[in-house]
């Protein structure tokens, strides 16, 4: 005899069936994807960027980043704080030897400058007066000197006209020691008088060198002063194109602040930075790829700094044609230094799907238009080619573009 269901019975069927159901689904998903997985997806052969491995030669080379700069450029500093009064020029104006820029408060450099010209003249007075000063008083001991060789001669005379008294009996002993004593004591004391002059000629001479000395450096001095005088005066100190200008009227600046800078920007050059760990791989006279835009040009590594800083290392690069069109001072460009060169060796475009050394899965064109995903390793590179060290022989086609889309599939059938 048939009986009613309970709720509970009815709600276990009912889930039963929706299990079946869940699985049935589940079962065709599987199913597809490891159809499509194994079968492959279509898609169109035109959309893909391809590049088939040739031999041929690679430049390896390690990829920095640069600025172009000009190649000669100056800058002006403040040589003493003041302040600015005028403006002459503008940033991109045309300048010419000499010509102003700038005009500075010179009024204390200028008070400055007449009280070290007043010192200077100073100083040749008291080397004047100190050497006509030394002058008169060596003359004087000098004038002492032959006097006192006259008193000398005089004493020496009476000396050996008493001893010939003595000898013919008109003489005595006592007279002839008195002229002896004074004749030995005028000998000492024309002695002591040529040492004193001796020494006074050695000390008058220091003391006037050393206020030489004090006079040499103030003349300098003064000159120093009359030559920051002169950079006051902010001129143009080459041909070239102001490419910064202080134009602050009115505002103070300090001694060393940058005020304007000059350059010329018919020639160029780049600093260049890249990682420290590259830094065994740089070295002056490497040649160079750049690639400023869409344009490439070459160029060589002029010099190395020996110093890192926040993990890089700066170079310079002088390009073979620093005069080029594309070229413009604050352009960023993408650098190739090649230090090595390798012949007959397979390789394949660069694209974005490069990203250093190491093993990548590439999709490659088969004959039966078909892409199957392989195992492809890469090596060094520049901006045109990797170097293919395994997984492709030359003459295959491997696609470089963007296949993200199809990182599951393991094939793909073309169109």
């Amino acid at each position: 005899m048939d009986r009613e269901l309970t709720k509970k019975e009815k709600r276990n069927i009912t889930l039963k069936v929706w299990y079946k159901a869940g699985g049935i689904i589940l079962g065709i998903a599987l199913a597809v994807g490891v159809l499509l997985a194994f079968v492959g997806e279509k898609t169109d052969e035109k959309s893909l960027t391809i590049s088939e491995a040739e031999r041929g030669v690679i430049e390896s080379s390690v990829t920095g980043t640069g600025k172009i700069v000009p190649l000669y450029e100056q800058t002006i500093v403040s040589p003493f704080s003041t302040r600015i009064l005028e403006v002459y020029s503008n940033e991109g104006d045309y300048v010419t030897p000499g010509q102003s820029l700038l005009k500075l408060d010179l009024q204390n450099a200028e008070t400055n400058l007449r009280k070290k010209a007043d010192e200077v003249s100073m100083k040749r007075n008291e080397i004047e007066q100190a050497s006509l000063s030394s002058s008169t008083y060596i003359t004087d001991l000098e004038m002492k000197i032959k006097v006192k060789e006259m008193s000398v001669s005089h004493l020496k005379a009476e000396v050996a006209n008493e001893r010939r008294l003595d000898s013919i009996g008109s003489g005595t002993g006592d007279r002839i020691r008195e002229a002896e004593l004074a004749y030995s004591a005028a000998l000492l004391e024309l002695q002591q008088l040529k040492t004193q002059l001796n020494n006074e000629r050695k000390s008058h001479s220091a003391a006037l060198r050393s206020k030489q000395l004090e006079g040499s450096i103030t003349e300098r001095d003064l000159k120093e002063m009359q030559r920051t005088m002169e950079d006051a005066q902010i001129r143009s100190p080459k041909e070239g194109t102001v490419t910064y200008l202080n134009k602050g009227i009115g505002n103070s600046i300090s001694v060393g602040e940058k005020l304007a800078i000059v350059s010329d920007l018919s020639h160029f050059k780049i600093n260049g930075e890249i990682a420290e760990s590259n830094a065994e791989r740089l070295s002056p006279g490497q040649n160079v790829n750049i690639r400023v835009g869409k344009k490439t040009i070459k160029g060589h590594i002029a010099s190395v700094s020996p110093q890192s800083h926040s993990g890089v290392i700066d170079f310079t690069v002088l390009l073979d044609d620093d005069t080029a069109r594309i070229l413009r001072p604050g352009l960023k460009a993408e650098l190739n230094i090649i230090y090595d060169l390798r012949d007959d060796v397979i390789r394949i475009r660069n694209g974005s799907y490069f990203s250093g050394p190491g093993t990548y899965e590439l999709f490659v064109k088969t004959s039966d238009k078909k892409l199957e995903k392989r195992i492809v390793t890469l090596g060094d590179s520049n901006f045109d080619y990797v170097e293919v060290k395994g997984g492709l022989k030359p003459g295959e086609e491997v696609v470089i573009s963007d296949m993200s889309a199809f990182k599951n599939r393991k094939s793909i059938q073309l169109k």
